[in-house]
């Protein structure tokens, strides 16, 4: 890395959502937390975050979401009861969950007036630093981490990354794609624009935007004056266009496999892949699975 590239240490994680594609279930627990498998969802992407080196975490939260800043906090009494009971590997593992103090930020979005307002709420924390923004309705299954895969190409190219994957061209209409700028260098493509739920014929790409981007301070300037845009929201991909004039963005189609988990069927696919996956358990699920496809 050189040393004009500042290192990646802060990310925001926008949890604020009410999570209504997910509804009823989120009326009283938030989206972020529903369970995959043995831990939510959101510890999935912190898990992510963390594997890439991020050492401060800003969580932009709302109303009625006080479950995911006491899931981060220790939680004595059951502590102790493990102890007492003697099961320590439950205890080990929920010790070496448990964050390091003042390791994460809580900052309110008191009006649900969009992502790039979101992100703009955790700007005191993120100060003049670049930073990585992690969605945390989708999980990505991957080794190295997404995260960790974008920041080595960041390293190299500095700027502004965005994480893409290729979907069907048929299917271009239901994401926002990138507009690639010249030949891709590897897995690094520079980009001229980004298009939101383009026509087939019309897409500049068959490269959808994933949920994770690695942004300069500057977004912050950008996001405070930036006016309403679809939706009637204050939209990331708004800021991000104004900025990609005066810097450069770069798309890392990364590998991995994400999922969706704002969405019911997206959720429960999910489950499925990290089930069939787990140490403990996996071979179980797989053979649950191979039941019901007989």
């Amino acid at each position: 890395m050189t040393n004009s590239i500042k290192p990646i240490r802060k990310a925001v994680l926008p949890v604020a959502g009410f999570g209504t594609r997910v509804l009823p279930a989120t009326k009283t627990i938030p989206k972020e937390m529903l369970p995959v498998v043995d831990r939510p969802a959101l510890q999935y992407v912190v898990d992510e975050a963390m594997a890439a080196g991020i050492e401060h975490f800003v969580f932009v939260t709302g109303r009625n979401k006080g479950a995911i800043e006491d899931y981060f906090d220790r939680a004595y009494e059951l502590e102790y009861s493990l102890r007492e009971k003697g099961k320590t590997d439950i205890s080990k593992t929920l010790d070496a969950l448990t964050p390091k103090a003042g390791s994460m930020s809580f900052v309110r979005q008191q009006s649900a007036l969009g992502l790039g307002h979101a992100i703009w709420c955790a700007r005191d924390v993120i100060g003049n630093d670049p930073f990585a923004i992690l969605l945390p309705d989708v999980l990505i299954k991957s080794k190295p981490s997404c995260l960790a895969q974008m920041v080595g190409a960041y390293e190299k190219v500095g700027g502004n990354v965005i994480a893409v994957d290729a979907v069907p061209k048929e299917r271009v209409s239901s994401y926002g794609v990138i507009a690639p700028k010249g030949e891709p260098n590897g897995k690094l493509i520079e980009m001229s624009g980004m298009v939101e739920k383009p026509p087939v014929a019309e897409a500049p790409s068959n490269l959808k935007i994933t949920g994770r981007y690695i942004l300069q301070p500057e977004i912050m300037s950008i996001l405070k004056d930036q006016e309403a845009g679809a939706g009637g929201e204050i939209q990331l991909t708004d800021a991000m266009a104004t900025l990609m004039q005066s810097q450069t963005f770069h798309a890392y189609e990364y590998d991995g496999q994400d999922y969706d988990c704002g969405s019911k069927l997206g959720y429960f696919e999910a489950v499925l892949a990290y089930a069939m996956d787990h140490d403990e358990i996996g071979d179980g699920a797989r053979e649950m699975v191979k039941r019901f496809n007989a």
